[in-house]
């Protein structure tokens, strides 16, 4: 086994159901006593996925109102970031190549559980009618992927600690738009992405510390300083504050999040 060439093939495979197969592959791997030789680090633009759907700005991407086809394509939405989380995921255990071993189980857990989240949505579109694919979508998730591949305390600060941190904050309030409706099967879906979603934060909490102590950097000081750079304004809420603690926040990054103009440089 060359883990990183396989995490390399499984990320550039443009055909979903494959790429699940290849990612799945990866996590029958139980105990990682050798990863393998290390495999060519290319910048990555763009990941494998298929030539649907068409990818817009954030402003061009379909407008999801309460109608029925409207619900429809929140699904997709959901859909489509599972499916970048998949990439996202992959990219975090290839790119990275000199991290301990217990840092690539981790990410081979996350990988494994974005792909089953991405097919429990994608059969949940087939039944409706639909399949991933069938609407327009953005590409910010992985635009962030691009802006943190030279560091990897960059991409553990930013892409599970700002990204998927931000589903905790907001699958709630989706939840209840689905609850009672005859999509009432999403709102189950939701259930069982959001407690995953809270061992990947919290995944992403633990290697992001572990390379600040490492490095001997002040954590909140260095989100912070990151958040500056590639987001270039404060992040904003509201903030599932039970959730964030769920996933290893401590009480100082809360504080930094709800009042980030009173962090003392």
């Amino acid at each position: 086994m060359s883990l990183f060439k396989d995490s390399y093939s499984a990320l550039i495979c443009k055909n979903p159901e494959e790429k699940v197969r290849l990612t799945n592959q990866l996590g029958e791997v139980k105990i990682l006593n050798d990863i393998g030789t290390t495999f060519k680090i290319k910048k990555m633009p763009s990941p494998g996925r298929p030539q649907k759907p068409r990818l817009v700005n954030f402003n061009g991407a379909p407008k999801r109102d309460k109608s029925e086809l409207g619900m429809i394509k929140n699904i997709h939405a959901i859909c489509h970031i599972e499916f970048n989380a998949i990439n996202l995921a992959l990219d975090a255990i290839y790119r990275f190549q000199d991290m301990p071993h217990q840092y690539y189980s981790d990410w081979i857990q996350v990988a494994t559980e974005e792909s089953y989240h991405f097919t429990l949505l994608n059969q949940y579109l087939e039944e409706l009618g639909y399949q991933y694919g069938d609407f327009d979508a953005h590409n910010g998730l992985w635009q962030m992927a691009v802006a943190t591949d030279y560091d990897v305390l960059a991409r553990m600060a930013l892409v599970p600690r700002v990204l998927e941190a931000r589903g905790l904050d907001v699958t709630p309030s989706i939840k209840k738009k689905f609850s009672g409706t005859k999509f009432n099967q999403m709102a189950e879906i939701l259930d069982v992405i959001f407690e995953d979603e809270i061992g990947h934060v919290k995944i992403g909490n633990y290697w992001y510390r572990h390379l600040c102590s490492q490095r001997k950097i002040d954590p909140v000081k260095t989100f912070d300083q990151l958040i500056k750079k590639h987001i270039g304004s404060n992040l904003r809420g509201p903030f599932n504050i039970e959730a964030r603690t769920l996933s290893e926040f401590s009480q100082k990054e809360l504080e930094y999040l709800e009042h980030p103009d009173r962090l003392s440089i």
